[in-house]
């Protein structure tokens, strides 16, 4: 995908974040006449888009990994350890909020080792009793790291997030 975006010179990016917090400017108004703005052409994939994710209401772990529950009972269901066998419906998206994986829009719900997928999931699924709904924002380290998956859809240290609903422990 090729994108159009505008880079700011520092000397008025830091006039702009000063007087959006009520701060006076340190810059000169010399350095903000003789700095100009350039505007680029860039190619990306998404996995390159930087992009701030609400992490309002998400519990982080030691590991980095942060979770919330989105829906479930008010009392938990049987959780799974990282040798069960789950059944869940997730959905997976870069943090642009392009999927990438749906169980959901494939309409199947997919059965695994839990000690067989990324350390993310192993971990945070474990947090989750049958029939709850988290959301988890997945460090790079806790996913496919700094090979990313070959060939794509996930690029090298990208972090994700996933939509999860464990339906079944075996």
């Amino acid at each position: 995908m090729k994108r159009t975006i505008l880079i700011m010179s520092a000397a008025i990016a830091m006039t702009m974040a000063a007087s959006s917090c009520g701060a006076t400017a340190t810059t000169s108004e010399q350095a903000q006449e003789t700095a100009a703005d350039e505007i680029v052409d860039i190619d990306e994939t998404p996995a390159t888009v930087v992009i701030n994710v609400d992490t309002t209401g998400y519990t982080t772990t030691a590991s980095g990994l942060k979770y919330k529950k989105v829906s479930g009972p008010a009392t938990t269901g049987k959780h799974p350890q990282a040798t069960s066998i789950v059944k869940v419906h997730y959905t997976g998206k870069h943090l642009n909020g392009e999927t990438f994986d749906s169980s959901v829009d494939r309409g199947e719900p997919i059965d695994f080792p839990l000690n067989r997928v990324i350390p993310g999931w192993t971990e945070g699924v474990q947090l989750m009793g049958v029939g709850d709904k988290y959301q988890f924002i997945i460090p790079s380290a806790l996913a496919y790291g700094p090979q990313g998956t070959p060939g794509g859809p996930i690029a090298p240290n990208e972090d994700l997030y996933f939509e999860v609903e464990l339906l079944d422990v075996q």
